[in-house]
C-alpha cells in the first residue's frame, strides 16, 4: 500500500499526459486529413458516411464507418466497399496516414488518376480499388510499396503499359489487373515476383511476347491472361511452375507450338490455350499432367494425331480439340477417361472408325464430332444414359443407329445428318421425353415414320429429309404441340397430309416437298398463324387450293408447284403481304389470275407457269416491286402486257406458250388497234352514219384535247414556277407534300429537328393529312456527281414495301431545299434507346431477338428477293428504327452510296465506322457480305447493349456447347432464363460467323434469316 498516494499521482502525471497526448494528437491529425478528402466528394453521395464528423463531436476516427485503427489509435485500415464514393484520390491523405496497411475501395465511383503520392504508404499490405472509373496510367511510384501482398485494380479504365516497377513488389501474392485498357507487353520484371500465387491480366490489350522469366514464379497457382493480344510462342520455362493449377491463355494471338514442358505441371487442373494461332502437334507429354480436369485447345491450327497418351488423364472431364487440322483416328485410350463428360472434336480432318471403347464413357454428356471424315459404324455411346447431345453430322458414318440410343431418355439434341446411316427408321429410335432437336437428313434410312415421334412432347425441330422413307405421315404427329420446324422432304411418303397437323399452331416451317403425297390439301392447314415457310411442291396433291389457305401474315415462302391442283387461285393469297416467293407452277389451275396478287408488295418471285390460267394479266401487277421475277409462261393468257417495272426486263421465255399476249417485248407481237373496215357507199344510211360521225367528230375531239393539254401545261408551268422548278418523285402529290412539309417544319426550324447524322438532319413533320413523316434534308441535287443514277434509285426505292424496311414516300428537290420523306416511328433509333438506361431496360431478351430477326428479314429480302440484289451499305444501330411495338425497321435503305456524308463515314462506300467489313480497306468493293458483317456487329451490340469497340477483333467461335458468354450480355436487364440463354448463345455463335474476316466464310442473309426465323428455340442451331 502506497504511503503517499497524492504525491505519487502528481509524480506520474506528466508521464501519463505524454503517453495519452501522442495518440490523441495523431488521431486528430488523421481524422482531419480524412475530412479534407471527404469534403471533395460529390454531393449526390448517400448518408453512409454520416459518422465522418469532426473529432470534437465524435471522438476518435476509429469510430467512423469503414475506419479501423491499431492499438495506439492510428488508422491502419480503410474498408469503404460499395460506399457510393464519387470523388478523386487527389486529396487523399497519403502522407497523413503513415500506418495504413489496408485500403479496400471496391465498387465505388472514384475517377481521375492514381496520384504518385501513393508510394508514401510504405506499410501498405492490401490495396483493392477495383470496379471504379479510374483512368490514366499506373504511377511508377507503386513500386515503392514493398510490403504489398495483394494488388487489385480490376475493371477500371487504366491504359498505357503495366509499369515494370511492379516487379519490385517481391512480397506480392495476388496481382489482378484484368478488364482495363492496358497495352504493351508483360514486363520482364514480373519474373521477380517469386511469392506470386494469383495472376489475373485478362481482358486488356496486352501484346508482345510472354517473358521467359515468368518461369521463375514457382509459387504461382492461377494464371488468367485470356482475351488479350499476346503474340509469339509460349515460353517453355513455364514448365517450372509446379504449383500451377489454372493456366488460361484463351483468345490471344499466340503462335508456335505447345511446349512439351507443360506436361511437367502435375498440379495443373485447367489448361486453356484456345482461340490462338498455335501450330504443330499436341505434345504427348500433356498426358503426364495427370491433374488436368479441363483441356481446351480448340480454334488453333494444330495438326497431326490426337496423342494416345491423353488417355492417362484420368481426372479429365472436359476435352475440347475442335476447329483444328487434326488427322488420323481417335485413340482408343480416350475410352479410359472414366470422368469424361464433354468431348468436342468437330471441324477437323479426323478419320477412321469411332472406337467402340468410347462406349465405356458412362458420364458422357456432350459429344460433338461433326465435319470430319469418320467412317464405319457408330458404336454404343449411350450406355451411361446421361448423354444429352450428339453431333455427328457431315461425316461418312454408315450402318444402323446403335441399340443403346433407343433407351437414351436423356437425349435433348441429336444431329446425324449428312452421313450414310441406314436401317429401318421405324425400329431405330425410341421415345425421348427431353428431345428438342433431331436431324436425320441426307442418309439412307428406310421404312415408315413411327408413332413414337408423336410421344416426344418437347420436340421443336424434326428433320428427316433426303432419305428413303415410305408409308404415310402418322396422325400422331399432331401431338407435337411444341414443333416449330418439320422437314420430311425428298422421301417417298404417300397418302394424305393428316389434318391433325393443323393443330400444330407453333409451326414456323413445313417442308414436305418431293414425296408422293396425294389427296386434297387439308383446310386445317389454314390455322397456322405464325407460319413463314410452306413447301408442298413435287407431290400428287389434287383438288382446289383451300380458300382459307394459308392464313399466316408471316408467310414469306409458299411453293405448291408440280402437283395436280385444279380450279382457281384463291383471292385470299393477296393478304399475304410478306410473301417473298410464290410458286404455283406446273399444276392444272384455271380461271383468271386474281387481281389481289398485285398487292403482294414484298414479292420477289412469282411463278404461275404451266397451268391453264386464262384472261388478262391484272393491271395491278404494275404495283409489284420492280425487282420481282415473274414467270407466267404456258397458260392461256391474252391481251397486253401491263406497263410498269415488273415487266420492263422480263424475257420472252417467261411469257411464251400463251395464246394472245402482246406488247413491246422482244419476241411478242405488238398490240394493234383493230382496223376500221372500208364499206361501199350505198350500203344504207346506217352505214353512212357509222362512218361519218367518227370522221366529223374526230377533229372536234382533237381540238378539245389540244385545248385541254395547253391549259394543263400552262397550269403545270405556273406551278413549277411557283415552286422554283420543284422536282418530285413521290407516291403523293409532290407539290402538296413539299408545301405541307415546309409548313409543318416551319421551313426546317431547329425546334422540329429530331436527329442529325453524317448525311443530314432529320425532322418530324405532321402533314395536313394527319400523317406524320420523317424528313431527311440532304445536299442539293445539283451537287450530286451521279444525279441520274440517284433519281433512278429513288424511283426504285419508293416501290419497295417490306414490313421491316422504312417506307420511302418520296423525294423533293429545288434550288432551296432537297429532302427525302420517310415513314415515321415514334421510338426513334435503336442506338438512342440503347444509350438510355431506362429505355434499354424495356428491351428484354425476346424483344432484342425479335429486333435482330426483323433486320435479318429485311436484309434477306434486299439481297435475295430483289433483282438485281440491293446492298444497304450502312447497317448500324443508328439506321434501325423501332415502332411502338419495338419491331425493327431498316432506314436509309439504298441511298448511302449517293449521299455526301461527313467523316463519321470512311467513304461514300464504306458505311459507319465500327460496322465496316475489313475487306473494304483494301478492295473498296461493296458486296452483300459487307452487310452480313455489319449485321454481325449489330447483333453483338443489341445483346451487349453497346458497341463492342476494339474488343470485337477478339470475338471468335467457341467449340464448347455451353458457352460462357456473360461478357456479351447487357448487365442492365435480368440474366436470361435457360431457354433465352440458349437462344442468345446461338445468336452469339451466328454473329461470330457473320464477322469472319474472310467474306467467303460468312453466311448469306438468307441463311441468317432462315435460322433466326426459327430462333424462338435453340433447336435451329446447326
Amino acid at each position: 500500500m502506497l504511503k503517499y498516494p497524492i504525491f505519487t499521482f502528481f509524480l506520474f502525471l506528466p508521464f501519463l499526459f505524454f503517453v495519452c497526448l501522442k495518440p490523441a494528437s495523431a488521431s486528430f491529425a488523421e481524422a482531419n486529413a480524412l475530412l479534407i478528402w471527404k469534403a471533395t466528394f460529390k454531393k449526390e453521395n448517400n448518408s453512409i458516411l454520416t459518422s465522418w464528423t469532426h473529432p470534437k463531436a465524435s471522438g476518435s476516427p476509429c469510430n467512423w464507418f469503414g475506419v479501423f485503427c491499431s492499438i495506439d489509435g492510428s488508422v491502419n485500415s480503410l474498408n469503404l466497399t460499395n460506399a457510393n464514393i464519387n470523388a478523386t484520390l487527389y486529396k487523399f491523405p497519403f502522407s497523413s496516414l503513415p500506418n495504413l496497411a489496408s485500403i479496400d475501395f471496391f465498387i465505388n465511383r472514384l475517377f481521375g488518376t492514381i496520384p504518385p503520392q501513393i508510394g508514401k504508404l510504405s506499410k501498405l499490405v492490401y490495396l483493392d480499388i477495383s470496379k471504379n472509373q479510374l483512368t490514366g496510367t499506373i504511377p511508377s511510384e507503386i513500386g515503392r510499396l514493398t510490403s504489398l501482398r495483394t494488388l487489385h485494380l480490376v475493371e477500371n479504365q487504366f491504359n498505357g503499359s503495366i509499369p515494370s516497377e511492379i516487379g519490385q513488389l517481391v512480397s506480392l501474392s495476388e496481382l489482378a489487373l484484368y478488364s482495363n485498357k492496358f497495352d504493351g507487353s508483360i514486363p520482364v520484371s514480373f519474373g521477380n515476383l517469386r511469392n506470386l500465387t494469383f495472376l489475373y491480366l485478362y481482358n486488356n490489350s496486352l501484346s508482345g511476347f510472354m517473358p521467359p522469366e515468368m518461369g521463375n514464379l514457382i509459387n504461382l497457382v492461377e494464371v488468367f491472361m485470356y482475351t488479350n493480344m499476346l503474340t509469339g510462342p509460349i515460353p517453355p520455362t513455364l514448365g517450372n511452375l509446379n504449383k500451377l493449377q489454372i493456366f488460361d491463355l484463351f483468345e490471344n494471338q499466340l503462335s508456335g507450338s505447345i511446349p512439351p514442358e507443360l506436361g511437367k505441371l502435375k498440379s495443373l487442373e485447367i489448361l486453356s490455350l484456345a482461340n490462338n494461332n498455335l501450330t504443330g502437334l499436341i505434345p504427348a507429354s500433356l498426358g503426364e499432367a495427370t491433374g488436368l480436369i479441363t483441356l481446351h485447345l480448340y480454334a488453333n491450327n494444330l495438326s497431326g494425331p490426337i496423342p494416345r497418351e491423353l488417355g492417362n488423364l484420368k481426372s479429365l472431364s472436359d476435352l475440347e480439340l475442335s476447329e483444328n487440322k487434326l488427322t488420323g483416328p481417335i485413340p482408343a485410350s480416350l475410352g479410359d477417361l472414366s470422368n469424361l463428360e464433354y468431348v468436342f472434336l468437330r471441324q477437323n480432318q479426323l478419320s477412321g472408325p469411332i472406337p467402340s471403347e468410347l462406349g465405356k464413357l458412362k458420364k458422357l454428356v456432350f459429344l460433338e464430332m461433326d465435319e470430319n471424315q469418320f467412317s464405319g459404324h457408330l458404336p454404343e455411346l449411350c450406355s451411361g444414359g446421361l448423354i444429352k447431345r450428339f453431333t455427328l453430322s457431315n461425316n461418312r458414318l454408315s450402318g444402323p443407329i446403335p441399340e443403346s440410343l433407343k433407351t437414351c431418355s436423356s437425349l435433348t439434341r441429336a444431329r446425324f445428318d449428312h452421313n450414310k446411316f441406314s436401317g429401318n427408321l421405324s425400329k431405330e429410335f425410341g421415345v425421348y421425353p427431353n428431345l428438342t432437336f433431331m436431324d436425320l437428313s441426307d442418309n439412307k434410312f428406310y421404312g415408315e415414320l413411327s408413332d413414337n415421334w408423336g410421344s416426344s412432347k418437347r420436340l421443336e425441330t424434326l428433320k428427316i429429309a433426303k432419305n428413303n422413307l415410305s408409308g404415310s405421315i402418322p396422325p400422331d404427329f399432331g401431338n407435337l404441340n411444341q414443333i416449330q420446324i418439320l422437314n420430311l422432304s425428298s422421301n417417298q411418303l404417300c397418302g394424305e397430309i393428316p389434318k391433325e397437323i393443323g393443330k400444330l399452331v407453333l409451326l414456323l416451317k413445313i417442308d414436305l416437298n418431293d414425296n408422293r403425297l396425294s389427296g386434297n390439301i387439308p383446310h386445317e392447314l389454314g390455322s397456322f398463324s405464325s407460319l413463314n415457310y410452306l413447301d408442298l411442291s413435287r407431290n400428287r396433291l389434287t383438288g382446289p387450293i383451300p380458300k382459307n389457305f394459308p392464313n399466316s401474315e408471316q408467310l414469306f415462302h409458299l411453293n405448291l408447284s408440280y402437283n395436280f391442283l385444279s380450279q382457281t387461285i384463291p383471292v385470299q393469297i393477296g393478304k399475304l403481304t410478306h410473301l417473298a416467293a410464290l410458286d404455283m407452277s406446273s399444276n392444272s389451275l384455271t380461271g383468271e389470275i386474281p387481281y389481289e396478287i398485285g398487292f403482294l408488295s414484298s414479292l420477289g418471285m412469282l411463278n404461275l407457269s404451266h397451268n391453264r390460267l386464262s384472261g388478262f394479266i391484272p393491271e395491278s401487277f404494275q404495283k409489284l416491286p420492280g425487282s420481282v421475277d415473274i414467270d407466267i409462261s404456258y397458260n392461256e393468257l391474252e391481251g397486253h402486257i401491263p406497263n410498269g417495272k415488273p415487266f420492263q426486263n422480263v424475257s420472252i421465255e417467261k411469257l411464251r406458250g400463251n395464246k394472245g399476249l402482246c406488247g413491246n417485248i422482244a419476241g411478242l407481237q405488238p398490240c394493234k388497234v383493230p382496223p376500221i373496215k372500208n364499206h361501199k357507199i350505198g350500203k344504207g344510211h346506217k352505214l353512212i352514219l357509222i362512218v361519218a360521225i367518227p370522221l366529223i367528230g374526230a377533229p372536234l375531239l382533237l381540238f378539245a384535247l389540244v385545248g385541254i393539254l395547253i391549259m394543263y401545261e400552262r397550269r403545270k408551268r405556273n406551278s413549277r414556277d411557283a415552286e422554283d422548278d420543284l422536282l418530285s418523285i413521290s407516291s403523293f402529290d409532290g407539290v402538296v407534300m413539299y408545301k405541307g412539309i415546309l409548313e409543318a417544319t416551319n421551313e426546317f426550324d431547329a425546334a422540329f429537328c429530331i436527329g442529325e447524322g453524317g448525311c443530314g438532319r432529320v425532322y418530324k413533320a405532321k402533314l395536313p393529312s394527319q400523317d406524320t413523316v420523317a424528313v431527311k434534308t440532304i445536299h442539293s441535287l445539283s451537287e450530286m456527281a451521279n444525279r441520274r443514277a440517284f433519281l433512278s434509285e429513288i424511283r426504285a426505292l419508293t416501290g419497295i414495301k417490306h414490313r421491316n424496311i422504312v417506307k420511302l414516300y418520296g423525294f423533293c428537290s429545288n434550288a432551296q431545299y432537297s429532302f427525302l420523306v420517310y415513314q415515321y416511328f415514334d421510338k426513334g433509333s435503336l442506338a438512342k434507346i440503347l444509350s438510355i438506361d431506362e429505355e434499354a431496360k424495356i428491351l428484354d431478351w425476346p424483344r432484342r431477338v425479335n429486333i435482330l430477326r426483323g433486320v435479318a428479314y429485311a436484309l434477306s429480302y434486299m439481297h435475295h428477293s430483289c433483282s438485281p440484289p440491293i446492298v444497304h451499305r450502312d447497317i448500324s444501330s443508328n439506321n434501325i428504327l423501332l415502332d411502338i411495338d419495338y419491331e425493327a425497321h431498316i432506314s436509309d435503305f439504298g441511298t448511302a452510296k449517293f449521299l455526301k456524308c461527313d467523316s463519321s463515314n470512311l467513304s461514300a462506300l464504306a458505311g459507319t465506322y465500327g460496322y465496316v467489313a475489313p475487306e473494304l480497306a483494301y478492295t473498296m468493293k461493296v458486296t452483300e457480305k459487307c452487310d452480313v458483317y455489319s449485321f454481325g456487329v449489330l447483333a453483338f451490340e443489341v445483346i451487349k447493349g453497346n458497341h463492342l469497340g476494339d474488343s470485337l477483333i477478339n470475338v471468335t467461335t467457341s467449340s464448347h456447347g455451353e458457352l460462357q458468354f456473360k461478357d456479351f450480355l447487357d448487365p442492365r436487364i435480368l440474366y436470361p432464363n435457360p431457354k433465352e440463354e440458349e437462344i442468345l448463345m446461338f445468336i452469339v455463335k451466328l454473329a461470330t460467323k457473320c464477322i469472319h474476316s474472310n467474306p467467303q466464310f460468312r453466311p448469306t442473309m438468307h441463311v441468317v434469316s432462315d435460322m433466326l426465323s426459327a430462333s424462338t428455340t435453340i433447336s435451329v442451331i446447326s
